[in-house]
């Protein structure tokens, strides 16, 4: 009876192997992002970064409570937000200070930087997941689910809480017809699995433009075009109390299984002898992943971009190592759509939906990041 051969240290990735207490050797090759080349990526530091950005994100937050049509100096957001009262500013200001940032800009502030987190933490795990860098967080169909959900509870004129729930079973719905469609030929694997996702994307999509053929050209599909362009001006603080706890175990629950993916990066039989449970692992990411990005939609339509390009800028600070990958691209997500959101909301007379504005901003971005992410990735 023969031995089982044993995991060779130069399978493995340097971060990996010395997790596993092996001496680690670098691979004359590499054959799978992002592990086995790390290319010219800073991550000798990752936790500094890691640390940077979580001092960044609470500094972007106060300075995108104190910009709008009405301006306020961060030294009145902070002392608003502490109770603490100006004793020169008459309660006529007091209370136009707190309406202001406690009902207007608050939800809105919160939910962008909500929002910004669930997508890049959604599009690191789906590339990873993957193992490929131009996915996002609609690769099993579940924006398209959602945004068609959204659109049939426009169409139906209850209210917004029917928008939402319509929006959050869509997402789910296309996410299990990829999934149903990817297991109908009997063959677990990703290709089958993105072909699901492909085919769940193309029926709500057609479903979508159906939804918008139905619906009143003069009230309903004005505000289905709009909703479905992203925007943050309907997010009240009820609807961000709602969402926000699954959204945040989504969010957690993918910076927990960050080592779990970065033993999948190697390929399911390395993984196995690791003691991964592969197809639980995959399907936990999945559905964490599913949930975080479906909310998004329920909360503020569309937005593009988001989960595809903040991963690859993230990936140039901390690395291609999931466990600290994760949480980064939260990071940067929930600060760049912040910034985002201020650039909707200044550069023109009226706001401009955000998902326009990440589109524009992000194309010129993922060019000047693609010749450096390609490198982390392998050609």
């Amino acid at each position: 009876m023969s031995r089982p051969i044993p995991l060779r240290a130069s399978a493995l990735s340097p971060g990996l192997a010395a997790a596993a207490g092996r001496p680690a050797r670098t691979a004359p090759t590499a054959t799978r992002p992002p592990v086995a080349d790390r290319g010219r990526v800073a991550e000798s530091h990752p936790f500094g970064w890691l640390l940077a950005l979580a001092l960044l994100l609470p500094v972007a937050m106060l300075l995108s409570l104190s910009y709008g049509r009405f301006p306020l100096t961060p030294g009145e957001v902070a002392a608003t937000l502490m109770g603490l009262a100006d004793p020169d500013a008459g309660p006529a200001r007091a209370g136009l200070l707190q309406s202001l940032v406690y009902e207007i800009r608050l939800p809105r502030v919160l939910a962008a930087a909500l929002i910004g987190a669930a997508l890049a933490a959604s599009g690191t795990a789906y590339q990873a997941v993957f193992v490929n860098p131009l996915v996002s967080p609609g690769i099993l169909g579940v924006l398209a689910g959602a945004s068609c959900g959204a659109a049939l509870g426009l169409l139906a004129g209850q209210g917004w809480w029917l928008v939402q729930l319509l929006s959050i079973g869509g997402g789910l719905a296309a996410m299990l017809v990829g999934i149903g469609i990817g297991r109908l030929f009997g063959v677990q694997s990703l290709v089958m699995l993105v072909l699901g996702g492909i085919f769940s994307g193309a029926l709500f999509s057609a479903l979508l433009s159906l939804v918008k053929y139905l619906a009143d050209p003069y009230e309903q599909l004005p505000a289905i075009v709009y909703w479905l362009m992203g925007s943050l001006g309907q997010v009240d603080g009820a609807t961000l109390w709602r969402l926000a706890p699954p959204m945040l175990a989504g969010i957690l629950g993918l910076a927990v299984l960050g080592r779990a993916l970065d033993a999948l990066a190697m390929g399911d039989d390395a993984a196995r002898s690791l003691g991964v449970p592969v197809r639980a692992v995959r399907g936990m990411v999945i559905g964490c992943a599913t949930v975080a990005s479906a909310l998004t939609v329920a909360i503020a339509g569309t937005i593009g971009w988001v989960g595809l390009l903040v991963p690859h800028m993230a990936r140039l600070l901390v690395g291609p190592l999931n466990r600290y990958l994760v949480p980064a691209s939260a990071l940067l997500g929930a600060v760049f759509l912040l910034a985002a959101d201020a650039l909707a909301r200044g550069l023109g007379d009226t706001e401009l939906p955000i998902g326009i504005v990440t589109e524009l901003v992000g194309l010129p971005i993922f060019l000047l990041v693609l010749r450096n992410v390609r490198r982390g990735w392998g050609s």
